[in-house]
């Protein structure tokens, strides 16, 4: 028993030592809470540093990339496609599972490539479809070609072909301004038989070339200098062209990095794009009335494509077409007028087939 009681107050007084070894005075807790604020504050800097060092537009690419992946539960696969002139890589953001959704291929234009072309629109319209987005061949780090075509066609060809490896049999497409030559040129040639329906955004499908070439020659700079810009008065200029309501505030800094971005890789194959567009158009003379139902999405303040070219489309394809002019909205349609294009899409492919003139067919 005494060594029992020896031990125990062994015990006591190495706890009583321990209680007293954490009781710090005042002064020592407010050190130590210091400490740790200096800390935190370093830890900021940290990162706002390393922030800065990834830049800015990289680090907006990066979120763009997270926010797909973690909220909308799309993920990048890369296609290598079959051709004959090279291998041809096309990467799509596509659905992580599988869902009883309609299918819809998106389409993007010359501003960016899918995530940046998209950005307001897939987290609505991923609620509504199965989504697909892909960036365009020489668009983006990941979607290349030895091939050296730089047709319209072969653009369509390569989205077909992608949609065919990734199982999909039917679906709907839109696209926007080059993206909309893609997607008329499928939708009449390429895919004809899995396309159901159209979407046409703010694109001059209805310019002959002659009258393209005739538009870009009225430009005090080339088109190359005009859509792949070098500087960043440049791309200032292609914002405020694109945009009727461009940002009060677009710093240097921020616009050399997004050219470094998207302006400088493979810009030659896409300057290339450029001059076979305005050379051939979509590459079908005539143009073909198509047989799939079409809804035409225009701004009503496009400085880049006239909306006269939206109404000669409209009357060209008769009345399976819907024409929307969006007001106060420029080429960047689906950047300023994102609410109505969303709602526009959405109203054209699911509520028309599924209202009361759907049910009477």
């Amino acid at each position: 028993m005494r060594a029992t009681a020896a031990g125990g107050a062994i015990a006591t007084r190495r706890a009583a030592a321990a209680a007293a070894a954490n009781m710090k005075p005042p002064q020592q807790q407010q050190q130590h809470g210091a400490s740790t604020l200096f800390a935190l504050l370093s830890l900021s800097l940290l990162l706002l540093r390393l922030l800065l060092r990834l830049r800015l537009a990289a680090f907006r690419d990066a979120a763009l990339s997270l926010h797909l992946l973690a909220r909308l539960r799309l993920r990048p696969v890369h296609l290598r496609l079959p051709g004959p002139h090279g291998a041809t890589t096309l990467r799509v953001w596509c659905p992580a599972s599988a869902s009883s959704k309609r299918p819809l291929l998106l389409l993007h234009g010359f501003g960016g490539d899918a995530k940046w072309t998209w950005a307001r629109n897939l987290p609505r319209l991923a609620r509504h479809f199965h989504v697909y987005a892909p960036d365009l061949v020489f668009f983006g780090a990941h979607s290349r070609s030895g091939s050296p075509l730089r047709s319209v066609a072969f653009q369509a060809r390569c989205a077909a072909d992608a949609m065919r490896l990734l199982g999909v049999p039917r679906y709907d497409v839109a696209g926007i301004s080059y993206g909309g030559f893609v997607a008329y040129r499928m939708a009449a040639v390429e895919a004809r038989d899995a396309i159901d329906r159209v979407v046409v955004m703010t694109s001059g499908v209805a310019a002959t070339p002659a009258e393209m070439r005739d538009m870009a020659a009225r430009e005090e700079r080339t088109v190359e200098e005009a859509l792949l810009p070098k500087t960043a008065d440049g791309l200032r200029l292609l914002v405020r062209r694109s945009m009727h309501r461009p940002p009060p505030w677009m710093p240097d800094f921020v616009l050399d990095d997004f050219i470094k971005l998207m302006c400088v890789d493979q810009r030659k194959e896409r300057a290339e794009l450029l001059q076979e567009l305005l050379k051939s158009g979509a590459g079908i003379d005539p143009l073909p009335v198509l047989t799939q139902e079409t809804l035409i999405l225009w701004g009503d303040k496009d400085r880049v494509f006239p909306i006269d070219l939206a109404y000669r489309l409209q009357r060209h394809l008769g009345e399976k077409c819907r024409l929307e002019i969006i007001k106060d909205a420029g080429h960047a349609l689906q950047l300023e007028g994102a609410e109505h294009v969303n709602r526009f899409i959405k109203s054209f492919l699911l509520d028309a087939r599924n209202g009361p003139e759907a049910g009477m067919g």
